[in-house]
């Protein structure tokens, strides 16, 4: 595979990408109204108050540390445990930025190129398929060859082709006649082409773990986790910890049905597009050093090039396109900003015309199934990270929550 230098690498990207969000200036310290925690507290227990969750955890940080710090409901309702701060959350496809991060390090290593074909770092993507007609009735399709090579860039962005099963009734109908995973399916549009979200960080993240002998759950700890400080974050959970983790719920003709609690058992292989477990303030850290461009105290986790690429559009002039519920179960139609954001390199992007009531233009954001949420404001110099545990991911109520929370941050901040 040919090589490149790190800067060569990055300068290339950043012609290309003049015409992408500009990277702002850092602004000066955010600072919370004294108004503002008696306010975010009171959205809190009104969302548990009228049943938009059972328990609740949400953090705002600005660029030196935390603004905001809340918890509202119950950790566990049978058991009667109300919900703390440090609570462990299943983040599901909030593992995605963290593995996303991950392939930043090892392109500024020179070890990967954002726009390599996968083809040279795994088996079975050389001659990929695009589907070109598709039977619901009995699941057969006709497919042509794709037009061009998937590479790193595509898995980045979710314009690989490859789709999700959870989400796409042409993957769920493909897996339940062929028992293949999605990225062992025939692409639903060619690379490059279109956003669909999709498996492609799990592809990713079997590249991490080729290019680094090592698995995700070590890469992580050594190369993130520990040098961010991020404790309680993790694959595995131990014995000890398990009663910090909320309990499930599923909302269910409007109600919302507790899954009783048993042991965590980990779950393997670890895949790069989810599986992690976290606290607020854990990814709190995360967020912040991606505030700072990069680095969190003395710790320089990424280039500042790196960070700014993570945060410029990717996908050109296609648009981040809304999602449908394959699996009403597991889901509602989603994401929010559907049709105007974009995408960057693991970050769903805000467009120009958002609210002034809520995030600004360019911020950065993504979510997991079990209703965690977070967005960055770079034009602002804060984060915020909200964490529930319920289904399906956008659900009516943990929407109102989120949407409510940010509102009242931005109503408070200075």
């Amino acid at each position: 595979m040919k090589r490149r230098t790190v800067l060569a690498l990055l300068s290339a990207i950043a012609i290309e990408l003049r015409a992408g969000f500009a990277t702002p200036s850092k602004a000066a310290g955010a600072t919370l109204a004294a108004s503002g925690a008696t306010a975010l507290a009171r959205q809190l227990a009104a969302a548990v108050e009228r049943g938009d969750t059972p328990g609740v955890v949400a953090l705002l940080v600005d660029r030196d540390g935390v603004l905001y710090e809340g918890c509202a409901g119950k950790l566990d309702v049978a058991g009667n445990l109300p919900m703390r701060p440090d609570a462990i959350f299943r983040i599901a496809s909030m593992t995605k930025p963290i593995t996303s991060v991950a392939c930043m390090l090892l392109v500024e290593e020179g070890k990967l190129g954002l726009d390599d074909p996968v083809s040279e770092y795994l088996a079975g993507f050389e001659d990929l398929r695009v589907i070109t007609a598709f039977n619901a009735g009995n699941g057969s399709y006709q497919t042509r060859a794709a037009k061009r090579a998937m590479t790193i860039r595509h898995l980045l962005t979710h314009t690989s082709g490859i789709g999700y099963g959870f989400s796409s009734p042409i993957v769920a109908r493909l897996q339940q006649h062929t028992n293949k995973r999605e990225w062992e399916l025939p692409l639903l549009n060619d690379p490059g082409e279109t956003w669909t979200y999709g498996a492609s960080t799990v592809v990713l993240g079997r590249v991490v773990e080729k290019l680094t002998a090592s698995s995700l759950d070590i890469y992580f700890q050594e190369r993130i986790f520990r040098p961010l400080g991020m404790v309680d974050t993790s694959y595995t959970i131990a014995p000890y910890k398990q009663s910090r983790v909320p309990t499930l719920h599923f909302r269910k003709n409007g109600l919302l049905q507790e899954q009783p609690r048993s042991p965590i058992v980990a779950k393997r292989p670890f895949e790069g597009d989810g599986g992690l477990f976290s606290t607020a303030q854990d990814y709190g850290l995360f967020m912040r050093m991606l505030l700072n461009g990069g680095e969190l105290g003395t710790v320089r986790l990424l280039s500042e090039n790196s960070a700014r690429l993570m945060a410029e559009n990717q996908i050109g002039a296609i648009f981040v396109e809304q999602q449908p519920a394959a699996d009403p179960a597991l889901t509602k139609p989603f994401p929010l900003g559907a049709g105007h954001d974009r995408f960057g390199l693991g970050f769903q992007i805000a467009a120009d015309g958002a609210s002034p009531e809520y995030r600004s233009p360019g911020s950065l954001s993504w979510a997991g199934l079990f209703n965690t949420e977070f967005w960055i404001d770079r034009r602002r110099g804060v984060a915020a990270v909200m964490m529930m545990q319920l289904l399906p991911f956008y659900d009516d109520g943990a929407i109102r929550t989120l949407r409510d929370f940010e509102r009242t941050a931005y109503q408070h901040l200075n």
